[in-house]
């Protein structure tokens, strides 16, 4: 069971997954839902994900790496464009099957906020959406994009942030 606060804050945001496998659409649908997200959008591709982004201003969109055109770093690209695109500060968690370590490198310097391996848990899900809640990342221009304004690695462990440790799944 989480705090009051953070169940409150989870049953209040809207957010938007963007896969292009409906099956994986449906499984983190589910998800979210368990862990108390009422408004739920999908998208099947890039392209109708960008349209939903501004047809919904979802408060957090989970996006897949693999999927038409715009793929996934095509997409945070397209979304980090300041002057461009209407909400460029959206937080954005990558939910892939590929965990390499350079695709995660390369969605940190694109300006994803989080990184979530397929198949992901209802706990890890949760633990990313309280971080995004709990530490929201000021966004800072990197060249043409926007990125979110990098953790300091050194000091950060989600072992110790009093937040993650008011998580008790039931």
């Amino acid at each position: 069971m989480l705090t009051n606060q953070y169940a409150e804050q989870l049953q209040a945001l809207k957010v938007l997954i963007v896969d292009d496998e409906a099956a994986m659409r449906k499984v983190t649908k589910s998800l979210l839902q368990v862990i108390g997200v009422k408004a739920i959008y999908e998208a099947p591709d890039g392209r109708s994900g960008l349209d939903a982004i501004c047809r919904w201003a979802p408060d957090v969109v989970i996006l897949d790496w693999s999927m038409p055109s715009p793929n996934g770093p095509e997409f945070v690209r397209q979304v980090r464009s300041p002057g461009v695109f209407p909400y460029p500060a959206v937080p954005i968690i990558m939910l892939t099957a590929h965990g390499e370590r350079s695709r995660v490198v390369e969605a940190v310097r694109l300006g994803v906020h989080e990184f979530l391996i397929k198949p992901v848990s209802s706990t890890a899900l949760l633990a990313r959406m309280v971080s995004i809640l709990s530490n929201p990342r000021r966004m800072v221009r990197k060249g043409d994009y926007y990125v979110p304004e990098p953790r300091k690695m050194s000091s950060y462990k989600p072992e110790t942030d009093p937040a993650l440790s008011e998580i008790v799944l039931i």
